[in-house]
């Protein structure tokens, strides 16, 4: 990577594997302990996976923290839709060393952040969960997630997404 790259941010670090969509943008890179690079672009935040890179949408990303030259990722899967609101699961967090953060992990905070419209916790008997309204990278529009806590009746959660994602579809008709 250039100083250039280095001071500014931008610009695929040289031997990245990913293969940036035509209209993803660099925002900030860090070269990853033992190999591989932590990108942050315009659409997602690409981690090394073997001697590939996979990116996480930054809508995906739960959590993002940066502790003394490593970052933990909380990234979280979708398991099933709930009228057109999407259910989450959280996955183990993953935690990598990087060797010079640089901008990253501003860069990382702000798009996180970013992504999210609006978040209400509902709580219900053995457990609550997350409701979080996120815009998704490259699309139009915004989606209702919900993330059940461990335990909790999801069965419940998702018949209550599925009202609260059918209300907010009728407010912006109405809009």
């Amino acid at each position: 990577m250039s100083l250039f790259s280095r001071i500014f941010g931008g610009g695929v670090p040289a031997g990245f594997p990913g293969k940036l969509d035509k209209d993803e943008a660099v925002a900030a890179s860090a070269q990853v302990r033992g190999g591989g690079h932590l990108v942050a672009t315009s659409l997602g935040l690409w981690v090394p996976e073997g001697e590939d890179a996979r990116r996480i949408g930054w809508h995906l990303v739960s959590k993002a923290a940066w502790a003394s030259g490593v970052f933990t990722i909380t990234e979280a899967e979708e398991t099933e839709q709930a009228g057109s609101a999407v259910v989450l699961r959280d996955l183990a967090p993953r935690r990598i060393a990087v060797e010079q953060p640089g901008k990253l992990p501003q860069a990382v905070h702000q798009r996180v952040t970013g992504s999210i419209k609006s978040r209400h916790r509902q709580e219900l008997d053995g457990g609550g969960a997350w409701f979080v309204q996120r815009k998704v990278p490259g699309r139009d529009g915004i989606v209702l997630q919900v993330r059940p806590d461990p335990g909790a009746d999801v069965a419940a959660i998702r018949t209550i997404a599925a009202e609260v994602a059918a209300k907010i579809e009728a407010a912006r008709d109405d809009a």
